[in-house]
């Protein structure tokens, strides 16, 4: 019998496995793959808060970025540096590996090349190369995904929507203290040009409908070779609920991936926090019912709920903005006194105070009422 079981082995159910077996809780982690960080499924631009969050060394950074080039398919370029570092560029494989590595450290039992399955309140089985095993557990913590088998047969439904994405590692040549974003390659997200090093980068995109046709275009301007090629999934908007009786569900399985860039590990991290805390809790008052751990969702709604909120509104707005949009927009906000406020207020975690800053600007009411930005954030800001 285990105090806490965790189902999947990317930072998110390190970090609850670590803090768990920190706390002096007995902990099992469950990963399906047979190597830890394989097959990678993210594009690694951490923002400075994810990176923190972590908890690691810098052993997995390649990069450091500063800045941002947005670009259009018209030409038109917003170009912003805060000359500090803003996001680390990372290979997610390390990562993942010093991650799970700080859980074993911390005293949690780590089992990979295991498939859990969710078969009642308080129990899970498992099926690998020791063949099949029934695991008993007073609490267990779902981390296992954008496609999440342990949500789906808990009852926890799925999150919103469901991105697919594309990415390779290329040689290119570009100055490494920027990322690019280039709205126009997938007109319902964006693709994206991610600095390794001065000589090589990794170029990709997300959307939700012809990512593969649209990828082969995007990349024509790069390369007609490609290494490394990467898929993954970005779920988004929130499960309805994010608990049940002896469950708690965190990061992508549970939605949580920011709706504005795609980036899960800093809300997944925060999530399992959460989660652990809420464990600690239940265990404590020897209560891991249904009502006891809807403590879990009031925390991480108070920690980035708005946040989340705010981010869906604006990602269901940019599926409606066309090129002539994007292009009056990064006209606009290349001012040089509202790029001023976008380095000073800019935050790829919480994007909602830079919002209400732009939303004060006279100068820019046109721009937000011709995107429909006003009436789609009334009553969230």
């Amino acid at each position: 019998m285990y105090d806490l079981v965790v189902v999947g082995g990317g930072p998110v159910g390190a970090t609850a496995a670590r803090l768990s077996a920190q706390a002096g809780l007995s902990t099992l982690l469950i990963e399906e793959h047979a190597t830890i960080g394989d097959p990678v499924q993210c594009a690694g631009l951490l923002s400075s808060s994810a990176f923190a969050e972590c908890e690691t060394s810098e052993q997995s950074v390649c990069n450091t970025v500063s800045g941002a080039r947005i670009v259009s398919g018209a030409g038109d370029e917003l170009l912003f540096d805060a000359e500090v570092t803003k996001a680390w560029v990372v290979d997610r494989s390390a990562l993942d590996r010093e991650m799970m590595m700080a859980a074993g450290d911390a005293g949690a039992e780590i089992r990979v090349k295991s498939y859990a399955r969710w078969r009642r309140p308080g129990l899970i089985s498992i099926q690998g190369s020791g063949g099949y095993e029934e695991i008993p557990h007073r609490i267990c913590i779902a981390a296992d995904g954008p496609r999440s088998s342990i949500a789906r047969a808990a009852g926890l439904g799925r999150p919103r929507y469901l991105l697919s994405g594309i990415q390779a590692e290329i040689p290119h040549q570009s100055d490494p203290r920027y990322v690019e974003l280039h709205p126009d390659a997938s007109p319902d997200f964006f693709g994206w040009v991610i600095p390794i090093s001065p000589t090589r980068a990794r170029v990709g995109l997300c959307g939700a409908a012809d990512v593969g046709e649209r990828f082969a275009r995007f990349i024509r301007g790069y390369t007609d070779t490609s290494v490394h090629l990467a898929t993954g999934a970005i779920p988004l908007g929130p499960l309805e609920q994010t608990y049940s009786d002896r469950l708690m569900i965190c990061g992508d399985a549970a939605g949580f991936p920011k709706p504005t860039s795609g980036g899960g590990i800093y809300t997944g991290i925060r999530s399992a926090r959460h989660a652990v805390a809420t464990t600690i809790s239940a265990l404590e008052s020897d209560d891991a019912g249904e009502t006891s751990l809807s403590e879990y969702e009031d925390l991480w709604k108070a920690d980035f709920g708005r946040e989340l909120s705010l981010g869906l509104r604006l990602f269901e707005m940019r599926g409606r903005m066309s090129e002539s949009d994007i292009n009056i927009a990064i006209r606009k906000l290349s001012q040089p006194d509202i790029l001023r406020i976008i380095v000073e207020e800019g935050d790829m975690d919480r994007p909602g105070r830079l919002i209400c800053r732009l939303m004060g600007r006279p100068d820019l009411l046109t721009l937000f009422g011709r995107i429909g930005m006003t009436t789609i954030l009334r009553g969230l800001i």
